[in-house]
């Protein structure tokens, strides 16, 4: 175990269909899409993890689905795009519900900003099987999340800003905060 500590945290995501439809982009969806998208909800909510990670003084929640969700999602996907598709969907959903059921702050700020990897960090999360690619320093996991924790700000203090379009001021931004204006 690294120097840091570890917490798990009990995180009830909600599943709100018109949440779940808005980040699928689907306007409607039938019985039996609904029911297999409620099994799977139930199984991969067992298999969430969601922990509180402190590394001296800055604390992180890290919230992922096992690799296990990714390989059925693939499969899936190959074998029907549309199911597969929502399957990702899903996925994805279940880990934002759970950040936001944790730190509501991101839902309304509308992102989770990604801390500098530190090596105190990188090492804890090696407990966890999880690991950043060197290439473009995001987890190796598909469905997963680090950000601060508690809740520390926006796009401004996210160190994928560079190469987020929302960061770049491509789309909306999030809260500033003070201190963090642009400089003219």
């Amino acid at each position: 175990m690294s120097a840091c500590t570890v917490e798990k945290l009990d995180a009830e995501p909600c599943f709100d269909m018109m949440g779940f439809m808005e980040l699928s982009q689907e306007n409607k969806l039938d019985g039996k899409v609904m029911d297999r998208l409620g099994t799977l909800w139930e199984e991969w909510h067992k298999k969430l993890s969601v922990y509180k990670v402190t590394c001296g003084k800055i604390a992180y929640l890290v919230a992922w689905l096992p690799e296990e969700v990714e390989t059925y999602v693939d499969e899936t996907w190959d074998k029907t795009p549309s199911e597969g598709y929502l399957s990702n969907s899903l996925a994805q959903y279940l880990i934002m519900q759970s950040v936001n059921a944790v730190l509501p702050q991101v839902e309304t700020v509308g992102c989770a900003p990604a801390p500098r990897p530190t090596e105190s960090l990188k090492e804890a999360l090696q407990d966890f099987d999880l690991s950043y690619r060197e290439d473009l320093e995001v987890l190796n996991r598909r469905f997963a999340v680090v950000t601060f924790y508690p809740f520390r700000g926006g796009c401004e203090i996210c160190h994928l800003q560079p190469h987020c379009p929302k960061g770049n001021g491509e789309t909306g931004t999030s809260v500033l905060l003070p201190g963090y204006e642009a400089q003219q």
